[in-house]
């Protein structure tokens, strides 16, 4: 399964990298494909719609979403499961809608 791993960033300390890591390393001991926005590189504007277009481009290649906890205090990581609710993928990990 190719899962995208969504979570909050924005304001934390080293971008919540570590969790997201951590949840990757996981998913793939799994056998899973993950797609891990916290591996992208920085775009060439550094904004956050930049980070964003990367991100939306990943989730919609993917079977499913995890979310790391704290994801509905993150107005990226709600828009990446709306989406995700539209196009019908699966939800696992912390406080699945």
């Amino acid at each position: 399964m190719k899962i995208y791993v969504a979570g909050p960033m924005t304001g934390l300390p080293d971008f919540n990298y570590p969790a997201f890591h951590e949840a990757a390393a996981r998913l793939r001991a799994c056998g899973d494909t993950v797609l891990n926005p916290a591996e992208n590189p920085d775009p060439p504007c550094k904004s956050w719609v930049g980070y964003m277009r990367m991100a939306v481009a990943q989730l919609v290649q993917c079977d499913a979403v995890f979310l790391l906890p704290g994801w509905r205090d993150s107005r990226g990581a709600r828009l990446e499961v709306e989406i995700a609710k539209q196009l019908g993928l699966q939800f696992a990990g912390h406080d699945a809608p």
